[in-house]
């Protein structure tokens, strides 16, 4: 009975993080549309900077959400860990594409800064309506999220809020660069805001890609995790003392393997239900977690 309520629980954490992943797609869709439109209408820089932050959110939403599909299907014969290194590929390739683009908007706002004739803006009024539009989507994109994230635990998902809530200092931005060229006619800061928003994207693909770059090399999980695993491990009734708890990520996985030491002289039966309550402690306390546990004798003293 308990396996079903397991099953069903997974099954509706599986459709509610599909239902965000779903979200972000769309709304990453709207925006890049609204933002080309708007980059067309007024040539501004800081609006290309925040259409590439949404391209690329486009870009992470899709990879996001194929991820989610993908790593949801069960370990197989040739995958034997489970799907969940795809999330890595797919941020690795993201990051690189974030950082190309970040260089090259950077480049182009100081090209303008440097320019004897400043580049004027146009029609600056329906541009800021295009990013406060943009701005009012991604923030109902982001309470969703983290409404789903609260409730699956899912990373990617989280991980995704947190991407569109640091997208808003560009938008924003964007917004001010337009309204400063439209009220006092200085076009210089769409190329000042447009840098910023360049440095911004250049900074968090490096983040991105070394996060990506550490799982596919099987860094260990976060330190802070591992002690907590450990922590509960040595006070787990039955256990005796544990060793070689070792770890590695995979995407939104964390892969567990830990030594118990039990009492040789008790029942198969019963050191069996030790480990198997220990492994069921931690799945439940950290979702994310896939865990092997292994039983040892312990030592006499």
């Amino acid at each position: 009975m308990a396996g079903h309520h397991a099953e069903a629980a997974r099954g509706g954490a599986g459709r509610l993080n599909l239902s965000a992943g779903l979200a972000s797609v769309l709304v990453a869709c709207t925006l890049v549309a609204l933002k080309l439109w708007a980059l067309g209408a007024t040539a501004a820089l800081s609006v290309a900077a925040s259409l590439v932050d949404s391209a690329m959110d486009l870009a992470m939403s899709l990879g996001g959400l194929m991820a989610i599909i993908y790593a949801a299907r069960p370990a197989d014969e040739d995958h034997a860990f489970g799907h969940t290194s795809v999330e890595d590929l797919a941020a690795l390739a993201q990051s690189v594409f974030v950082l190309v683009s970040g260089v090259v908007i950077g480049w182009a706002a100081i090209l303008r800064l440097l320019a004897e004739t400043p580049q004027p803006l146009a029609d600056q009024g329906r541009g800021m309506v295009v990013m406060a539009i943009s701005i009012g989507l991604t923030l109902g994109l982001v309470l969703w999220q983290r409404r789903v994230a609260r409730r699956t635990g899912n990373r990617v998902v989280a991980a995704d809020s947190l991407h569109y809530l640091s997208d808003l200092l560009p938008g924003l931005g964007a917004v001010a660069a337009l309204w400063v060229s439209r009220r006092f006619g200085v076009g210089q800061v769409d190329s000042v805001v447009a840098l910023a928003a360049a440095l911004m994207l250049v900074f968090g693909a490096m983040r991105i890609g070394k996060g990506a770059w550490d799982a596919l090399m099987d860094r260990r999980a976060d330190p802070a995790l591992i002690a907590a695993i450990g922590a509960l491990a040595r006070d787990w009734p039955g256990v005796r003392g544990y060793h070689d708890l070792k770890t590695r990520t995979a995407g939104s996985r964390v892969f567990v393997n830990i030594h118990i030491e039990l009492d040789g002289g008790q029942s198969l039966r019963e050191a069996h239900a030790i480990g198997a309550g220990l492994r069921r402690r931690i799945i439940e306390t950290w979702p994310q977690c896939d865990v092997i546990v292994h039983k040892d004798v312990a030592r006499e003293t």
